[in-house]
């Protein structure tokens, strides 16, 4: 493969960051590097780390040299109108303060060529809605470790429900106590026990529906 395929594999972010540099000074567009070699090399880290063939930090070295070439990029992709595959409000949830699997499932999301709106750590329902409101996202992904910071999740869900923005966006739940169980009792579209998985179902959430095709 490329070498900055090779570089985001590796969690190499300077070589990440030199290469795309020299490869836009070579002719090539921005939307090719991203679509072409940063795409597949997360989308091959993340088959890794499903497989069990790479942990979490090697994960999160691939994304960090992954986000660093794509600050690159991305005013040049807005430039050229080019179209993310979806725009995601993500946040751990009101009374969790745990970011760790919430920044990775971000930063896989921007791997996927999402545009990722990171609302942070101990968010309120009411920022959820606001997100949807304001910033017209596609989906929206609720974490939390906490087993006291469930409810929230269901609070979320339900402030969607009672601002009128529900059908709006789609909700992908995940965390360590999370269970498909719980995500289909509070009313979430989706859950996701890993990264990997996150950004398998935003993908397929997504996805135009067979009467759009």
């Amino acid at each position: 493969m490329s070498e900055l395929h090779d570089a985001i594999l590796q969690g190499n972010a300077k070589a990440a960051v030199v290469i795309t540099r020299r490869k836009l000074d070579e002719g090539a567009s921005a939307l090719e590097l991203v679509s072409g070699e940063m795409i597949p090399a997360m989308d091959e880290i993340g088959g890794r780390f499903a497989r069990e063939e790479c942990f979490v930090p090697e994960l999160l070295l691939a994304a960090r040299a992954m986000k660093r070439a794509l600050e690159l990029l991305q005013p040049l992709l807005a430039k050229s109108g080019a179209q993310p595959a979806g725009r995601v409000a993500i946040g751990t949830v009101k009374g969790d303060l745990h970011d760790i699997g919430k920044n990775l499932v971000a930063a896989m999301l921007e791997g996927a060529g999402f545009e990722v709106i990171d609302l942070g750590i101990d968010v309120t329902a009411e920022r959820f809605v606001d997100a949807v409101r304001t910033r017209q996202v596609d989906l929206i992904c609720l974490s939390a470790l906490l087993t006291v910071a469930m409810p929230a999740m269901r609070d979320t869900v339900a402030a969607l429900r009672e601002a009128g923005v529900r059908d709006r966006v789609k909700v992908l739940v995940g965390g360590a106590p999370i269970t498909p169980a719980f995500a289909q009792q509070i009313g979430a579209d989706g859950y996701g026990d890993n990264a990997t998985s996150a950004v398998t179902l935003a993908r397929q959430m997504m996805a135009p529906s067979p009467e759009h095709c």
